[in-house]
Protein backbone atom coordinates (compact mmCIF):
# COMPACT_ATOMS: atom_id res chain seq x y z
CA UNK A 1 0.00 0.00 0.00
CA UNK A 2 1.53 3.38 -0.91
CA UNK A 3 2.35 5.70 1.93
CA UNK A 4 -0.03 8.51 2.59
CA UNK A 5 1.11 11.83 1.25
CA UNK A 6 2.08 14.35 3.95
CA UNK A 7 -0.87 16.62 4.48
CA UNK A 8 -1.13 20.17 5.68
CA UNK A 9 -2.96 20.67 8.97
CA UNK A 10 -6.74 20.51 8.73
CA UNK A 11 -7.00 24.21 9.59
CA UNK A 12 -4.94 25.19 6.53
CA UNK A 13 -7.80 26.63 4.52
CA UNK A 14 -7.78 30.03 2.81
CA UNK A 15 -10.57 31.24 5.12
CA UNK A 16 -8.29 30.66 8.13
CA UNK A 17 -4.92 31.40 6.56
CA UNK A 18 -5.91 34.75 5.06
CA UNK A 19 -6.93 36.57 8.27
CA UNK A 20 -3.95 35.09 10.13
CA UNK A 21 -1.49 36.29 7.49
CA UNK A 22 -3.29 39.64 7.30
CA UNK A 23 -3.00 40.14 11.06
CA UNK A 24 0.72 39.29 10.98
CA UNK A 25 1.30 41.71 8.10
CA UNK A 26 -0.51 44.48 9.95
CA UNK A 27 1.47 43.80 13.13
CA UNK A 28 4.78 43.84 11.24
CA UNK A 29 3.83 46.99 9.35
CA UNK A 30 2.77 48.70 12.58
CA UNK A 31 6.11 47.78 14.20
CA UNK A 32 8.05 49.24 11.27
CA UNK A 33 5.88 52.37 11.27
CA UNK A 34 6.53 52.82 15.01
CA UNK A 35 10.28 52.80 14.26
CA UNK A 36 9.79 55.35 11.45
CA UNK A 37 7.79 57.71 13.66
CA UNK A 38 9.65 57.25 16.94
CA UNK A 39 13.34 56.90 16.04
CA UNK A 40 15.90 59.40 14.71
CA UNK A 41 17.35 58.51 11.31
CA UNK A 42 20.80 59.69 10.30
CA UNK A 43 19.73 59.55 6.64
CA UNK A 44 16.37 60.75 5.35
CA UNK A 45 16.43 58.15 2.60
CA UNK A 46 16.47 55.31 5.13
CA UNK A 47 13.35 56.73 6.85
CA UNK A 48 11.51 56.90 3.52
CA UNK A 49 12.58 53.39 2.60
CA UNK A 50 11.46 51.91 5.92
CA UNK A 51 8.24 53.93 5.74
CA UNK A 52 7.54 52.60 2.28
CA UNK A 53 8.07 49.02 3.50
CA UNK A 54 5.76 49.67 6.49
CA UNK A 55 2.99 51.03 4.25
CA UNK A 56 3.41 48.08 1.88
CA UNK A 57 3.00 45.65 4.79
CA UNK A 58 -0.08 47.49 6.10
CA UNK A 59 -1.73 47.54 2.67
CA UNK A 60 -0.88 43.86 2.16
CA UNK A 61 -2.41 43.00 5.51
CA UNK A 62 -5.59 44.90 4.70
CA UNK A 63 -5.92 43.16 1.34
CA UNK A 64 -5.41 39.74 2.92
CA UNK A 65 -8.10 40.44 5.48
CA UNK A 66 -10.57 41.62 2.85
CA UNK A 67 -9.89 39.35 -0.12
CA UNK A 68 -7.32 36.77 0.94
CA UNK A 69 -9.94 34.01 1.25
CA UNK A 70 -10.20 33.83 -2.56
CA UNK A 71 -6.51 32.90 -2.94
CA UNK A 72 -5.65 29.27 -3.62
CA UNK A 73 -3.78 27.52 -0.85
CA UNK A 74 -0.47 27.44 -2.75
CA UNK A 75 -0.49 31.25 -3.00
CA UNK A 76 0.13 31.53 0.72
CA UNK A 77 3.67 30.25 0.18
CA UNK A 78 4.19 33.46 -1.81
CA UNK A 79 2.56 35.42 1.00
CA UNK A 80 5.02 33.94 3.51
CA UNK A 81 7.96 34.50 1.16
CA UNK A 82 6.92 38.11 0.59
CA UNK A 83 6.76 38.66 4.35
CA UNK A 84 10.30 37.31 4.68
CA UNK A 85 11.46 39.64 1.90
CA UNK A 86 9.87 42.73 3.48
CA UNK A 87 11.50 42.03 6.86
CA UNK A 88 14.88 41.34 5.22
CA UNK A 89 14.72 44.68 3.38
CA UNK A 90 13.60 46.53 6.51
CA UNK A 91 16.27 45.34 8.97
CA UNK A 92 19.31 46.91 7.23
CA UNK A 93 17.72 50.39 7.06
CA UNK A 94 16.75 50.51 10.76
CA UNK A 95 18.62 53.40 12.47
CA UNK A 96 19.89 51.50 15.53
CA UNK A 97 20.89 48.04 16.61
CA UNK A 98 17.86 47.93 18.93
CA UNK A 99 15.39 48.79 16.20
CA UNK A 100 17.06 46.34 13.82
CA UNK A 101 16.70 43.53 16.38
CA UNK A 102 13.09 44.56 17.07
CA UNK A 103 12.16 44.39 13.38
CA UNK A 104 14.07 41.13 12.89
CA UNK A 105 11.88 39.63 15.65
CA UNK A 106 9.00 39.93 13.17
CA UNK A 107 10.58 36.91 11.44
CA UNK A 108 8.84 35.00 14.24
CA UNK A 109 5.46 35.82 12.68
CA UNK A 110 6.52 34.13 9.45
CA UNK A 111 7.92 31.15 11.33
CA UNK A 112 4.71 30.65 13.28
CA UNK A 113 2.61 31.04 10.13
CA UNK A 114 4.48 28.39 8.12
CA UNK A 115 4.63 25.77 10.88
CA UNK A 116 0.95 26.33 11.58
CA UNK A 117 -0.29 25.98 7.99
CA UNK A 118 2.36 24.05 6.02
CA UNK A 119 3.57 20.47 5.99
CA UNK A 120 6.78 19.68 7.86
CA UNK A 121 8.84 19.67 4.66
CA UNK A 122 7.44 23.00 3.54
CA UNK A 123 7.98 24.45 7.01
CA UNK A 124 11.64 23.38 7.05
CA UNK A 125 12.19 25.01 3.64
CA UNK A 126 10.65 28.29 4.79
CA UNK A 127 12.61 28.24 8.07
CA UNK A 128 15.90 27.70 6.23
CA UNK A 129 15.03 30.68 4.04
CA UNK A 130 14.29 32.72 7.17
CA UNK A 131 17.61 31.76 8.74
CA UNK A 132 19.59 32.72 5.65
CA UNK A 133 17.66 35.96 5.19
CA UNK A 134 18.10 36.93 8.86
CA UNK A 135 21.83 36.18 8.79
CA UNK A 136 22.26 38.32 5.66
CA UNK A 137 20.18 41.20 7.06
CA UNK A 138 22.17 41.40 10.31
CA UNK A 139 25.63 40.45 9.10
CA UNK A 140 26.80 44.04 8.38
CA UNK A 141 25.31 45.64 11.50
CA UNK A 142 28.06 46.86 13.83
CA UNK A 143 27.57 45.51 17.33
CA UNK A 144 25.63 42.44 16.29
CA UNK A 145 27.87 39.65 17.53
CA UNK A 146 27.62 36.00 16.51
CA UNK A 147 26.17 35.30 19.96
CA UNK A 148 23.25 37.64 19.27
CA UNK A 149 22.54 35.96 15.95
CA UNK A 150 22.77 32.49 17.51
CA UNK A 151 20.47 33.42 20.41
CA UNK A 152 17.90 34.79 17.96
CA UNK A 153 18.17 31.62 15.91
CA UNK A 154 17.71 29.44 19.01
CA UNK A 155 14.59 31.37 20.07
CA UNK A 156 13.18 31.22 16.55
CA UNK A 157 13.84 27.47 16.31
CA UNK A 158 12.34 26.58 19.66
CA UNK A 159 9.23 28.69 19.15
CA UNK A 160 8.77 27.13 15.72
CA UNK A 161 9.21 23.57 17.00
CA UNK A 162 6.85 24.04 19.94
CA UNK A 163 4.25 25.70 17.69
CA UNK A 164 4.58 22.87 15.18
CA UNK A 165 4.07 20.21 17.86
CA UNK A 166 0.98 21.98 19.19
CA UNK A 167 -0.38 22.32 15.65
CA UNK A 168 0.24 18.66 14.95
CA UNK A 169 -1.65 17.63 18.08
CA UNK A 170 -4.51 20.02 17.39
CA UNK A 171 -4.70 18.83 13.80
CA UNK A 172 -4.75 15.16 14.86
CA UNK A 173 -7.94 15.85 16.81
CA UNK A 174 -9.67 16.10 13.44
CA UNK A 175 -7.80 13.18 11.88
CA UNK A 176 -8.58 9.46 11.99
CA UNK A 177 -5.56 7.58 13.31
CA UNK A 178 -6.34 4.36 11.41
CA UNK A 179 -6.78 5.69 7.86
CA UNK A 180 -5.15 9.12 8.03
CA UNK A 181 -8.38 10.66 6.72
CA UNK A 182 -10.37 13.38 8.43
CA UNK A 183 -12.55 12.02 11.21
CA UNK A 184 -16.12 13.05 12.07
CA UNK A 185 -14.91 16.25 13.72
CA UNK A 186 -12.63 17.13 10.82
CA UNK A 187 -15.44 16.46 8.34
CA UNK A 188 -17.87 18.67 10.27
CA UNK A 189 -15.30 21.50 10.25
CA UNK A 190 -14.87 21.09 6.49
CA UNK A 191 -18.65 21.03 6.04
CA UNK A 192 -19.00 24.31 7.95
CA UNK A 193 -16.42 25.91 5.66
CA UNK A 194 -18.08 24.54 2.54
CA UNK A 195 -21.49 25.81 3.66
CA UNK A 196 -20.06 29.28 4.16
CA UNK A 197 -18.52 29.16 0.68
CA UNK A 198 -21.77 28.01 -0.89
CA UNK A 199 -23.72 30.75 0.88
CA UNK A 200 -21.26 33.32 -0.49
CA UNK A 201 -20.93 32.08 -4.07
CA UNK A 202 -24.13 30.13 -4.70
CA UNK A 203 -22.10 27.15 -5.96
CA UNK A 204 -23.65 23.67 -5.52
CA UNK A 205 -22.58 21.40 -2.69
CA UNK A 206 -23.11 17.66 -2.39
CA UNK A 207 -22.30 15.09 0.26
CA UNK A 208 -22.20 11.31 0.22
CA UNK A 209 -22.09 8.56 2.82
CA UNK A 210 -20.40 5.27 1.92
CA UNK A 211 -20.88 2.06 3.89
CA UNK A 212 -18.66 -1.02 3.54
CA UNK A 213 -21.01 -3.92 2.76
CA UNK A 214 -20.94 -6.86 5.18
CA UNK A 215 -18.00 -5.41 7.12
CA UNK A 216 -19.04 -7.24 10.29
CA UNK A 217 -18.47 -10.57 8.54
CA UNK A 218 -14.84 -9.61 7.91
CA UNK A 219 -14.27 -8.84 11.60
CA UNK A 220 -16.08 -12.00 12.70
CA UNK A 221 -14.32 -14.36 10.27
CA UNK A 222 -10.82 -12.87 9.99
CA UNK A 223 -10.41 -10.66 13.07
CA UNK A 224 -10.28 -6.95 13.70
CA UNK A 225 -6.80 -6.62 12.20
CA UNK A 226 -8.18 -7.75 8.84
CA UNK A 227 -11.05 -5.30 9.24
CA UNK A 228 -8.58 -2.47 9.88
CA UNK A 229 -6.57 -3.45 6.80
CA UNK A 230 -9.74 -3.40 4.73
CA UNK A 231 -10.69 0.09 5.95
CA UNK A 232 -7.20 1.41 5.14
CA UNK A 233 -7.39 -0.15 1.67
CA UNK A 234 -10.81 1.35 0.95
CA UNK A 235 -9.58 4.74 2.15
CA UNK A 236 -6.57 4.64 -0.19
CA UNK A 237 -8.58 3.41 -3.17
CA UNK A 238 -11.21 6.12 -2.75
CA UNK A 239 -8.69 8.89 -2.04
CA UNK A 240 -6.79 8.06 -5.23
CA UNK A 241 -9.76 8.89 -7.50
CA UNK A 242 -11.28 11.88 -5.70
CA UNK A 243 -11.00 15.25 -7.43
CA UNK A 244 -9.13 18.18 -5.92
CA UNK A 245 -11.17 20.02 -3.33
CA UNK A 246 -13.13 16.94 -2.24
CA UNK A 247 -12.96 15.91 1.42
CA UNK A 248 -12.91 12.22 2.30
CA UNK A 249 -13.45 11.28 5.93
CA UNK A 250 -13.94 8.21 8.04
CA UNK A 251 -17.32 9.11 9.47
CA UNK A 252 -17.40 6.31 12.01
CA UNK A 253 -16.97 2.54 12.12
CA UNK A 254 -17.11 1.24 8.54
CA UNK A 255 -18.77 4.38 7.18
CA UNK A 256 -17.00 7.02 5.08
CA UNK A 257 -18.21 10.50 4.13
CA UNK A 258 -17.37 12.56 1.06
CA UNK A 259 -17.86 16.31 0.77
CA UNK A 260 -17.98 17.64 -2.80
CA UNK A 261 -17.95 21.47 -3.00
CA UNK A 262 -19.04 22.82 -6.38
CA UNK A 263 -20.51 19.47 -7.50
CA UNK A 264 -24.27 19.13 -8.17
CA UNK A 265 -26.19 16.01 -7.18
CA UNK A 266 -26.18 14.06 -10.49
CA UNK A 267 -22.46 14.67 -10.99
CA UNK A 268 -21.85 13.65 -7.36
CA UNK A 269 -23.74 10.41 -7.98
CA UNK A 270 -21.56 9.69 -11.02
CA UNK A 271 -18.44 10.45 -9.00
CA UNK A 272 -19.54 8.19 -6.16
CA UNK A 273 -20.18 5.40 -8.66
CA UNK A 274 -16.53 5.84 -9.64
CA UNK A 275 -15.56 5.40 -6.00
CA UNK A 276 -17.55 2.17 -5.84
CA UNK A 277 -15.74 0.88 -8.90
CA UNK A 278 -12.36 1.90 -7.48
CA UNK A 279 -12.96 0.04 -4.21
CA UNK A 280 -11.88 -3.42 -5.36
CA UNK A 281 -11.35 -4.88 -1.90
CA UNK A 282 -14.95 -4.39 -0.75
CA UNK A 283 -18.45 -3.57 -1.95
CA UNK A 284 -19.87 -0.18 -1.06
CA UNK A 285 -23.39 1.13 -0.58
CA UNK A 286 -23.63 4.88 -1.14
CA UNK A 287 -26.14 7.63 -0.47
CA UNK A 288 -25.84 11.05 -2.12
CA UNK A 289 -27.61 14.34 -1.41
CA UNK A 290 -27.24 17.84 -2.81
CA UNK A 291 -27.63 20.85 -0.54
CA UNK A 292 -31.04 22.46 -0.88
CA UNK A 293 -31.46 26.24 -0.35
CA UNK A 294 -32.06 27.00 3.29
CA UNK A 295 -30.77 23.65 4.50
CA UNK A 296 -28.25 23.24 7.30
CA UNK A 297 -25.31 20.86 7.22
CA UNK A 298 -27.20 18.49 9.52
CA UNK A 299 -30.13 18.47 7.08
CA UNK A 300 -27.80 17.63 4.19
CA UNK A 301 -26.18 14.73 6.05
CA UNK A 302 -29.56 13.41 7.21
CA UNK A 303 -30.69 13.22 3.59
CA UNK A 304 -27.45 11.54 2.56
CA UNK A 305 -28.02 9.03 5.36
CA UNK A 306 -31.57 8.42 4.14
CA UNK A 307 -30.27 7.85 0.61
CA UNK A 308 -27.72 5.38 2.02
CA UNK A 309 -30.51 3.63 3.92
CA UNK A 310 -32.46 3.32 0.66
CA UNK A 311 -29.41 1.90 -1.14
CA UNK A 312 -28.90 -0.73 1.56
CA UNK A 313 -32.59 -1.58 1.67
CA UNK A 314 -32.54 -2.12 -2.11
CA UNK A 315 -29.92 -4.85 -1.79
CA UNK A 316 -26.60 -3.06 -1.11
CA UNK A 317 -23.80 -2.58 -3.60
CA UNK A 318 -25.41 0.46 -5.23
CA UNK A 319 -25.79 4.23 -4.98
CA UNK A 320 -28.87 6.36 -4.42
CA UNK A 321 -29.50 10.07 -5.01
CA UNK A 322 -32.65 11.77 -3.80
CA UNK A 323 -34.18 13.16 -6.99
CA UNK A 324 -34.97 16.86 -7.46
CA UNK A 325 -38.73 16.40 -7.13
CA UNK A 326 -38.29 14.63 -3.81
CA UNK A 327 -35.87 17.31 -2.66
CA UNK A 328 -38.36 20.06 -3.49
CA UNK A 329 -41.18 18.21 -1.75
CA UNK A 330 -38.92 17.53 1.25
CA UNK A 331 -38.14 21.24 1.49
CA UNK A 332 -41.84 22.09 1.36
CA UNK A 333 -42.65 19.38 3.90
CA UNK A 334 -40.05 20.77 6.31
CA UNK A 335 -41.61 24.22 5.95
CA UNK A 336 -45.08 22.74 6.49
CA UNK A 337 -43.91 21.01 9.67
CA UNK A 338 -42.45 24.29 10.91
CA UNK A 339 -45.78 26.00 10.26
CA UNK A 340 -47.88 23.23 11.81
CA UNK A 341 -49.63 22.50 8.50
CA UNK A 342 -49.39 18.70 8.68
CA UNK A 343 -52.46 17.64 10.63
CA UNK A 344 -53.90 14.47 12.11
CA UNK A 345 -57.32 13.40 10.80
CA UNK A 346 -59.31 10.72 12.56
CA UNK A 347 -61.01 7.55 11.34
CA UNK A 348 -63.36 6.01 13.93
CA UNK A 349 -62.64 2.65 15.54
CA UNK A 350 -65.96 1.12 16.58
CA UNK A 351 -67.68 -1.79 18.24
CA UNK A 352 -69.10 -3.61 15.19
CA UNK A 353 -72.14 -4.75 17.18
CA UNK A 354 -73.65 -1.27 17.44
CA UNK A 355 -71.25 1.04 15.61
CA UNK A 356 -70.42 2.96 18.80
CA UNK A 357 -67.12 4.82 18.53
CA UNK A 358 -64.56 3.50 21.03
CA UNK A 359 -61.43 5.03 19.53
CA UNK A 360 -59.84 6.81 16.57
CA UNK A 361 -56.89 6.15 14.30
CA UNK A 362 -54.79 9.23 13.52
CA UNK A 363 -53.87 9.60 9.83
CA UNK A 364 -51.48 12.29 8.61
CA UNK A 365 -52.87 14.81 6.13
CA UNK A 366 -51.07 17.65 4.34
CA UNK A 367 -52.58 20.25 2.03
CA UNK A 368 -49.84 21.86 -0.09
CA UNK A 369 -50.29 25.54 -0.93
CA UNK A 370 -49.88 24.86 -4.68
CA UNK A 371 -50.46 21.13 -5.17
CA UNK A 372 -53.43 20.79 -2.85
CA UNK A 373 -53.81 17.58 -0.88
CA UNK A 374 -50.61 15.50 -1.08
CA UNK A 375 -51.18 11.71 -0.89
CA UNK A 376 -49.91 10.40 2.47
CA UNK A 377 -47.96 7.60 0.79
CA UNK A 378 -46.04 10.22 -1.18
CA UNK A 379 -45.08 12.60 1.60
CA UNK A 380 -44.45 9.84 4.14
CA UNK A 381 -42.03 8.25 1.66
CA UNK A 382 -40.31 11.62 1.18
CA UNK A 383 -40.09 12.01 4.96
CA UNK A 384 -38.47 8.56 5.20
CA UNK A 385 -35.89 9.31 2.52
CA UNK A 386 -35.13 12.90 3.54
CA UNK A 387 -34.60 12.39 7.27
CA UNK A 388 -37.82 14.19 8.21
CA UNK A 389 -39.67 11.11 9.45
CA UNK A 390 -38.83 11.80 13.11
CA UNK A 391 -40.19 15.35 12.92
CA UNK A 392 -43.24 14.18 10.98
CA UNK A 393 -44.04 11.38 13.42
CA UNK A 394 -43.78 13.57 16.51
CA UNK A 395 -45.73 16.41 14.88
CA UNK A 396 -48.60 14.07 13.95
CA UNK A 397 -48.52 12.46 17.41
CA UNK A 398 -48.74 15.82 19.17
CA UNK A 399 -51.54 17.07 16.90
CA UNK A 400 -53.39 13.77 17.30
CA UNK A 401 -53.17 13.97 21.10
CA UNK A 402 -54.58 17.49 21.12
CA UNK A 403 -57.33 16.54 18.68
CA UNK A 404 -58.21 13.38 20.58
CA UNK A 405 -58.68 15.34 23.80
CA UNK A 406 -61.25 17.55 22.01
CA UNK A 407 -63.04 14.51 20.59
CA UNK A 408 -63.10 12.83 24.02
CA UNK A 409 -64.68 15.93 25.55
CA UNK A 410 -67.33 15.99 22.82
CA UNK A 411 -68.04 12.27 23.26
CA UNK A 412 -68.17 12.56 27.01
CA UNK A 413 -66.10 9.42 27.49
CA UNK A 414 -62.62 7.99 27.10
CA UNK A 415 -61.51 7.00 23.62
CA UNK A 416 -58.47 5.13 22.39
CA UNK A 417 -56.07 6.95 20.09
CA UNK A 418 -53.95 4.86 17.67
CA UNK A 419 -51.00 6.43 15.84
CA UNK A 420 -48.75 4.83 13.21
CA UNK A 421 -45.01 4.59 13.92
CA UNK A 422 -42.24 3.86 11.41
CA UNK A 423 -39.28 1.57 11.95
CA UNK A 424 -36.86 4.47 11.62
CA UNK A 425 -38.58 6.28 14.48
CA UNK A 426 -38.32 3.23 16.71
CA UNK A 427 -34.63 2.89 15.84
CA UNK A 428 -33.97 6.30 17.39
CA UNK A 429 -32.56 5.67 20.90
CA UNK A 430 -34.52 8.48 22.53
CA UNK A 431 -37.85 7.80 20.80
CA UNK A 432 -39.63 6.55 23.96
CA UNK A 433 -38.55 9.68 25.82
CA UNK A 434 -39.83 11.90 22.99
CA UNK A 435 -43.23 10.18 23.07
CA UNK A 436 -43.48 10.67 26.83
CA UNK A 437 -42.58 14.35 26.41
CA UNK A 438 -45.40 14.76 23.87
CA UNK A 439 -47.86 13.13 26.26
CA UNK A 440 -46.70 15.36 29.11
CA UNK A 441 -46.94 18.46 26.92
CA UNK A 442 -50.44 17.71 25.64
CA UNK A 443 -51.90 16.08 28.75
CA UNK A 444 -53.06 13.00 26.87
CA UNK A 445 -53.08 9.85 29.06
CA UNK A 446 -50.55 7.15 28.18
CA UNK A 447 -53.07 4.40 28.90
CA UNK A 448 -55.30 5.62 26.04
CA UNK A 449 -52.51 5.74 23.43
CA UNK A 450 -51.80 2.84 21.07
CA UNK A 451 -48.83 2.90 18.70
CA UNK A 452 -49.28 0.95 15.47
CA UNK A 453 -46.29 -0.84 13.92
CA UNK A 454 -46.06 -3.39 11.14
CA UNK A 455 -44.94 -6.93 11.92
CA UNK A 456 -41.70 -6.46 9.96
CA UNK A 457 -40.72 -3.55 12.23
CA UNK A 458 -40.82 -5.73 15.31
CA UNK A 459 -38.99 -8.61 13.69
CA UNK A 460 -36.83 -10.42 16.21
CA UNK A 461 -33.69 -8.96 14.64
CA UNK A 462 -34.83 -5.38 15.30
CA UNK A 463 -33.46 -5.21 18.83
CA UNK A 464 -33.67 -1.41 19.04
CA UNK A 465 -37.32 -1.43 17.94
CA UNK A 466 -38.20 -4.17 20.41
CA UNK A 467 -36.47 -2.33 23.25
CA UNK A 468 -38.36 0.89 22.40
CA UNK A 469 -41.72 -0.89 22.34
CA UNK A 470 -41.04 -2.62 25.65
CA UNK A 471 -40.06 0.69 27.25
CA UNK A 472 -43.25 2.33 25.99
CA UNK A 473 -45.43 -0.52 27.23
CA UNK A 474 -43.87 -0.17 30.67
CA UNK A 475 -45.38 3.33 30.76
CA UNK A 476 -48.85 2.01 29.92
CA UNK A 477 -48.78 2.75 26.18
CA UNK A 478 -50.38 0.05 24.03
CA UNK A 479 -48.87 -1.50 20.90
CA UNK A 480 -50.82 -2.73 17.87
CA UNK A 481 -49.48 -4.95 15.11
CA UNK A 482 -50.77 -3.33 11.92
CA UNK A 483 -51.61 -4.95 8.57
CA UNK A 484 -51.62 -8.48 10.00
CA UNK A 485 -52.53 -11.01 7.35
CA UNK A 486 -50.10 -9.75 4.69
CA UNK A 487 -46.51 -10.59 3.82
CA UNK A 488 -44.92 -13.04 6.24
CA UNK A 489 -47.59 -12.87 8.94
CA UNK A 490 -47.73 -16.09 10.94
CA UNK A 491 -49.93 -17.31 13.80
CA UNK A 492 -46.88 -18.92 15.40
CA UNK A 493 -45.29 -15.55 16.06
CA UNK A 494 -48.20 -13.99 17.93
CA UNK A 495 -46.86 -15.11 21.31
CA UNK A 496 -43.47 -13.42 20.70
CA UNK A 497 -44.67 -10.00 19.50
CA UNK A 498 -44.75 -7.24 22.16
CA UNK A 499 -48.31 -6.24 21.37
CA UNK A 500 -51.72 -5.58 22.87
CA UNK A 501 -53.80 -5.25 19.68
CA UNK A 502 -53.86 -7.04 16.35
CA UNK A 503 -55.12 -5.09 13.34
CA UNK A 504 -56.27 -7.31 10.47
CA UNK A 505 -55.36 -6.00 7.03
CA UNK A 506 -58.27 -4.76 4.92
CA UNK A 507 -57.43 -7.38 2.28
CA UNK A 508 -57.93 -10.12 4.85
CA UNK A 509 -61.27 -8.67 5.97
CA UNK A 510 -62.59 -8.19 2.42
CA UNK A 511 -63.00 -11.93 1.77
CA UNK A 512 -64.59 -13.11 5.01
CA UNK A 513 -68.15 -13.08 3.57
CA UNK A 514 -67.24 -14.84 0.33
CA UNK A 515 -64.55 -17.31 1.41
CA UNK A 516 -65.46 -19.92 4.05
CA UNK A 517 -61.79 -20.74 4.52
CA UNK A 518 -60.95 -17.08 5.17
CA UNK A 519 -63.87 -16.86 7.61
CA UNK A 520 -62.58 -20.00 9.36
CA UNK A 521 -59.10 -18.50 9.63
CA UNK A 522 -60.57 -15.34 11.13
CA UNK A 523 -62.56 -17.31 13.71
CA UNK A 524 -59.44 -19.28 14.66
CA UNK A 525 -57.41 -16.09 14.88
CA UNK A 526 -60.00 -14.47 17.15
CA UNK A 527 -59.88 -17.44 19.49
CA UNK A 528 -56.09 -17.52 19.55
CA UNK A 529 -55.87 -13.76 20.10
CA UNK A 530 -58.29 -13.95 23.02
CA UNK A 531 -56.15 -16.69 24.57
CA UNK A 532 -53.04 -14.52 24.17
CA UNK A 533 -54.74 -11.41 25.53
CA UNK A 534 -54.76 -9.57 22.17
CA UNK A 535 -57.70 -7.45 21.04
CA UNK A 536 -58.43 -7.72 17.31
CA UNK A 537 -59.31 -4.72 15.14
CA UNK A 538 -60.71 -5.63 11.71
CA UNK A 539 -59.77 -2.95 9.16
CA UNK A 540 -61.46 -2.23 5.84
CA UNK A 541 -65.05 -3.01 6.87
CA UNK A 542 -67.20 -1.66 4.05
CA UNK A 543 -70.48 -3.60 4.19
CA UNK A 544 -73.12 -4.31 6.81
CA UNK A 545 -72.77 -8.03 6.02
CA UNK A 546 -69.09 -7.91 7.03
CA UNK A 547 -70.01 -6.09 10.24
CA UNK A 548 -72.68 -8.67 11.13
CA UNK A 549 -70.29 -11.57 10.54
CA UNK A 550 -67.60 -9.92 12.69
CA UNK A 551 -70.18 -9.40 15.45
CA UNK A 552 -71.28 -13.03 15.25
CA UNK A 553 -67.67 -14.19 15.54
CA UNK A 554 -67.04 -11.93 18.54
CA UNK A 555 -64.60 -9.50 16.91
CA UNK A 556 -64.39 -6.65 19.46
CA UNK A 557 -63.27 -3.75 17.25
CA UNK A 558 -63.53 -2.66 13.63
CA UNK A 559 -62.95 0.29 11.36
CA UNK A 560 -63.64 1.09 7.73
CA UNK A 561 -65.70 3.26 5.43
CA UNK A 562 -68.91 1.66 6.67
CA UNK A 563 -68.35 3.42 10.01
CA UNK A 564 -66.68 6.58 8.76
CA UNK A 565 -63.92 7.94 6.59
CA UNK A 566 -60.99 10.00 7.94
CA UNK A 567 -62.15 13.50 8.89
CA UNK A 568 -60.69 16.47 10.81
CA UNK A 569 -61.01 16.09 14.60
CA UNK A 570 -63.49 18.96 14.87
CA UNK A 571 -65.85 17.30 12.42
CA UNK A 572 -65.74 14.02 14.33
CA UNK A 573 -66.20 15.86 17.64
CA UNK A 574 -69.35 17.56 16.31
CA UNK A 575 -70.70 14.20 15.11
CA UNK A 576 -70.09 12.54 18.47
CA UNK A 577 -71.58 15.48 20.35
CA UNK A 578 -74.86 14.89 18.47
CA UNK A 579 -74.78 11.10 18.89
CA UNK A 580 -76.53 9.32 21.78
CA UNK A 581 -74.17 8.77 24.73
CA UNK A 582 -72.94 5.21 25.20
CA UNK A 583 -72.97 3.86 28.71
CA UNK A 584 -69.75 2.52 30.15
CA UNK A 585 -66.13 3.38 29.45
CA UNK A 586 -64.39 2.34 26.29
Amino acid sequence: MPAARPAAPAVATPRVMAPTAGAFYLAGGAAALAVVLGSPFPAAGARLQLGGLAVTALLGGALLLLRGHVLPRWAFHLVAGSGTALITLAVPVCPTIGTALAISAVYLFVAVFVVFFCTWRQSVAHLLLLACAGAWALCDRPGVTPGVSVSMGVVLTFVSVVTGILVQRASSAGRDSLTGLANRRGFDDALDGALAGTARTGAPLSAALLDVDHFKRVNDRSGHAAGDDLLRAVAEECRAVLPAGAVLARYGGDEFAVLLPGVPGPAALELVEGLRSAARRAGLSCGVAELFPGESGADLMRRADSALYAAKAAGRGQSRLLDDASAVLAHDLAAALDAGQVRAWFQPVVDPADGAVVGVEALARWTHAERGAVPPLEFVHVAETSGLVHRLGLAVLADACRGALAVRRAAGRELLLTVNVSGRELACPDYPQRVLEVLAGTGFPAASLVLEVTESVVDASSTQALAALRALREHGIGVAIDDFGTGYSAFSRLDTLPADYLKLDAGFTADITTSPRRAGMLEALLGLSATLGLEVVAEGVETAEQARLLTRMGCPLAQGWLFGRPVPPQELAERLARAPQRTGAA
